[in-house]
């Protein structure tokens, strides 16, 4: 079940605020956004806003059995899946976050990924992954570096106002991944 549309008024009150992680021991995958936009800030669920195309790009890749609601997100779990960001506070776009912010952010979803130790961080941004990391000549896909045994994957970002990447092509690279990591929904 879809959550309500935010009004004009919960979504300027939603700047800043967080979204909990969907995480735990033992994933395969931890997805990690940039930050949250005020819509899923304000709704408390993860790439909430309509057009955002990471729930249906999981679908489609073969992470999930049917296309899942942003409500639905602690059903990542039982797959083996979770979510996080870079950024945990909201802004309306991700250009309003310092390059100090990303530094910081990186630091702290280091923390996360040692504590949870999830096979893969995947990050959605080849930006936020640079800025957060320090790697300026990152490209998409596998990366050399890692954190302790965690593998890390730069996937695009699955914002509908990322052009380069449309939904067959988006679905691919994170089909890539699925592959690579050998999820499967029967495990």
């Amino acid at each position: 079940m879809s959550a309500p549309r935010p009004t004009a008024a919960q979504l300027k009150a939603a700047k800043n605020k967080t979204v909990a992680d969907v995480l735990g021991p033992g994933l395969d995958v931890l997805f990690c956004g940039i930050n949250p936009g005020l819509y899923t800030a304000a709704i408390g669920h993860h790439f909430g806003r309509p057009g955002n195309r990471f729930w249906p790009t999981l679908f489609a890749a073969g992470f999930t059995p049917r296309l899942f609601d942003p409500s639905e997100e602690l059903e990542l779990l039982p797959l083996k899946l979770g979510v996080t960001n870079v950024v945990a506070r909201a802004t309306a776009t991700a250009d309003e976050l310092k390059p100090r912010e990303f530094v910081a952010g990186g630091r702290v979803l280091e923390e996360k990924v040692l504590r949870f130790a999830p096979r893969l961080l995947a990050v959605l941004g080849i930006g936020a992954y640079r800025a957060a990391f320090a790697r300026p000549k990152a490209a998409i896909g596998l990366q050399v570096e890692r954190i302790a045994e965690t593998r890390l994957w730069v996937l695009p970002n699955p914002s509908g106002l990322n052009a380069h990447y449309q939904g067959p092509a988006l679905a691919q690279v994170f089909r890539e991944l699925r592959e690579y990591v050998g999820h499967s929904l029967s495990e």
